[in-house]
């Protein structure tokens, strides 16, 4: 399907350099007022905070099937961090304004991603399904870690669970469910790392690789376990479970900002900077933010510049029905858990009525934010968790992003402004390829 996106581009000027390939700035033009954003969604806080509810009550099981969890009591969270130094360096080469932050995501527990939060939380709400309906658990009040031993092992192993994953969302579904005993299948497009798929099989998972995009991927996988009645199927481009389970990272920041000190309101507003793939766990996550933030939350998506599916998805209404590749882009990334060519509809349809906009990244910008993160901070993420930066690096630059600024009138608060920037992998990542990583040197 070919489309036309010049007809946009007259009331959104932005798009002709998306189209283009170049880094820019896309202001939502299809944001309501902060008052009627929540006349407009299905799920809110209350969901949110039932998924979390549901996550504490896992959490014993979590302490026993992951012991790396022990010692927080099965409470998978990250460290909220403040990047005094690389903002230094940011300032010497940029206007800046505001304090700089990082979610580490990229170091969570069992498996180094943000996708622990939604994955492990499907996986295990899978599994409870089960165990309830099969007797193994009598009742939501009954003992979890039942979950974690041979006679549930032996009952999940009839069972399998599979995912479509470009990387880490893999790995979280299939480190989780080969734990438990589910036969786990993960089926990967061409630009997953070799390293990834590796791991998936040292910790049991079946993995099928594509020499295709993670749309064709993602809709063999789905096809295939539709096939098996006994069979799940978590869908990035679906999941509602998934969606919650990133939600309850803003529950968990709140109580971080609170315990630093750090105010948060209208006037003091966090920036959230999540880079996106498909868009599950960056909407999920900025669903979150708003839903506990409110006004106080302005919420930003990064995409790489071969591969801006959710404007895309917005601007056409197609969403998960249009490809980058149907307005000439190819999609290829060196950010592989970025590499969706088309989006989410069930995230997209939650994210336009409070997404402030999104920015798009050239690949080489992503090793040179991860050289500056690791010289200033001694610390390493994965590059396209990297894409993060480009949002408070561009945003008093770009010039769609000053005009925003000024519009919204954020302009003359700018210097209470918390950057809130959101690792999403990197800790699982081999030593070898951190420093291939740091070597590497792009042009595009």
């Amino acid at each position: 399907m070919e489309i036309n996106i010049d007809k946009y581009i007259a009331e959104q000027p932005a798009l002709e350099d998306i189209k283009n390939q170049k880094p820019t700035f896309w202001v939502n033009p299809y944001k309501v007022a902060e008052n009627e954003i929540w006349n407009h969604e299905e799920l809110g806080l209350a969901d949110i905070e039932a998924a979390e509810a549901d996550l504490e009550r896992y959490a014993p099981m979590i302490a026993k099937l992951f012991p790396e969890t022990a010692a927080t009591d099965g409470i998978i969270e990250s460290e909220l961090e403040k990047l005094d130094k690389m903002q230094a360096e940011i300032e010497k080469n940029h206007e800046f304004h505001g304090h700089l932050y990082m979610k580490m995501d990229s170091d969570l527990p069992v498996v180094g991603s943000i996708k622990a939060r939604g994955g492990i939380y499907e996986v295990l709400k899978h599994a409870e399904d089960i165990a309830l309906q099969e007797g193994l658990l009598k009742s939501k009040e009954d003992d979890y870690t039942k979950l974690v031993t041979p006679e549930a092992k032996k009952l999940f192993s009839q069972y399998k669970v599979q995912v479509g994953s470009t990387g880490n969302l893999g790995i979280s579904i299939g480190v989780t469910a080969a734990a438990l005993g589910f036969n786990a299948i993960v089926h990967m497009s061409y630009d997953a790392k070799q390293w990834k798929k590796d791991l998936l099989r040292e910790k049991g998972a079946k993995v099928i690789e594509y020499d295709t995009d993670f749309n064709i991927a993602l809709k063999k996988g789905r096809a295939e376990s539709d096939a098996d009645p006994k069979s799940y199927f978590v869908d990035d481009v679906k999941s509602r479970i998934l969606f919650l389970g990133y939600a309850t990272s803003a529950l968990r920041v709140k109580k971080q900002f609170e315990k630093q000190g750090i105010k948060v309101d209208k006037d003091h507003p966090v920036f959230v900077y999540s880079p996106a793939g498909v868009g599950g766990s960056s909407g999920g996550t900025l669903f979150g933010m708003k839903a506990v933030f409110g006004e106080a939350a302005r919420v930003f998506l990064i995409q790489p510049t071969h591969c801006p599916s959710i404007p895309l998805g917005m601007v056409t209404g197609l969403n998960n029905d249009v490809s980058v590749m149907d307005i000439g882009l190819d999609g290829k990334t060196e950010a592989d858990g970025l590499a969706c060519p088309s989006p989410s509809t069930f995230s997209g349809d939650y994210m336009k009525p409070m997404l402030d906009g999104e920015f798009t990244v050239r690949d080489g910008a992503l090793f040179d934010y991860l050289r500056e993160l690791h010289s200033s901070e001694d610390m390493m993420i994965e590059p396209s968790s990297c894409a993060t930066f480009e949002g408070p690096i561009k945003l008093f630059e770009n010039k769609y992003a000053k005009q925003f600024m000024k519009d919204n009138g954020l302009d003359k608060i700018q210097d209470n402004i918390i950057h809130l920037t959101w690792a999403t992998g990197g800790s699982m990542v081999p030593d070898e390829i951190n420093q291939q990583n740091l070597k590497t040197h792009l042009d595009d």
